[in-house]
């Protein structure tokens, strides 16, 4: 995605800030605030869609932040780290302007009408922090930064985005999993999230079963399963008749991020941390992503 020209054009405006000796060192270099922030605008562009529904409105935004940036210099966190520094930029006009918006653009796919639909549901703050975590992949030190509040405030908002989008999207969950405290961690934190556990699995036979009598929305599934059956084999053979997002977490990765094609679009790590697979619950149901067959021989090799 490349910024559009009319950005580009007020990028230029903000270049104002050479005449004002708007320079700061970051990594060994001097550099002006407009080629710190130039990198950044592809992404950005893609978070203000986003967080405003249309890509104009988002736009519009952008161009606000450019230009109060050019009017005063000083307002940019040169000290923070590029990125980090260009969101909260950001997100100070955002919070701090109301620009004239028309109606949602027709979305560009699906998956982004279901999230503009449940957007609106979120509140706002809240929403800021999530999309900065889950689309934008911020760590949880950096969208405090961004926001300009503690790492234990973030975690409380995304929390509780969770907790709305689950009233959204709260669902049946297939938990394909042998080891019995993991299986019960999870069905503990997929009920704490607001959806209901239909069925814990712990074979590939088992797992096809459950699917077919349960028809759940949300699959979380180990790769190795206690009779030396295959979690991902019974995965494959449940998407060959019914898509759905699925979660693989597995102690071992490497099985399954191969390099072929396709890879599952979520993977998480044993041992797991509650807040990770939370975040990976919440976005997996508010962008709808439906799941594709990994290569099931690569994997179980």
């Amino acid at each position: 995605m490349e910024p559009v020209p009319e950005l580009l054009t007020k990028l230029s405006v903000c270049a104002r800030c050479e005449d004002t000796d708007q320079w700061v060192a970051y990594k060994g270099e001097t550099m002006s605030i407009s080629e710190i922030i130039a990198p950044q605008l592809p992404y950005l562009r893609r978070f203000a869609r986003v967080l405003s529904g249309s890509q104009d409105s988002g736009d519009a935004y952008v161009v606000a932040m450019l230009e109060a940036i050019a009017a005063d210099p000083s307002m940019f966190p040169a000290d923070l780290e590029p990125r980090v520094a260009t969101y909260q930029s950001f997100l100070d006009v955002w919070n701090s302007v109301r620009l004239n918006q028309k109606k949602y653009d027709a979305p560009v796919s699906e998956r982004l009408a279901a999230a503009d639909r449940k957007l609106e549901a979120i509140t706002p703050r809240a929403r800021q922090a999530f999309l900065l975590m889950a689309v934008e992949e911020f760590s949880t030190a950096d969208t405090a930064k961004v926001l300009k509040t503690s790492d234990t405030e973030v975690k409380a908002l995304v929390d509780q985005a969770a907790s709305e989008i689950a009233e959204q999207v709260a669902t049946n969950v297939l938990i394909i999993e042998d080891e019995p405290m993991i299986a019960l961690d999870l069905a503990d934190l997929v009920t704490g999230l607001g959806h209901d556990v239909c069925e814990t699995a712990r074979t590939h036979t088992e797992a096809v079963a459950a699917f077919k009598k349960h028809k759940p929305g949300l699959v979380l599934a180990d790769i190795q399963l206690a009779d030396g059956s295959s979690g991902l084999e019974a995965v494959n053979e449940i998407l060959q008749s019914f898509d759905v997002p699925v979660i693989f977490i597995t102690a071992y990765p490497e099985r399954l991020l191969t390099g072929s094609r396709p890879e599952p679009t979520f993977l998480v790590n044993k041992p797991f941390r509650t807040e990770t697979v939370q975040a990976v619950i919440s976005q997996a149901l508010f962008f709808d992503y439906k799941a594709h067959r990994p290569n099931a021989k690569v994997a179980a090799g």
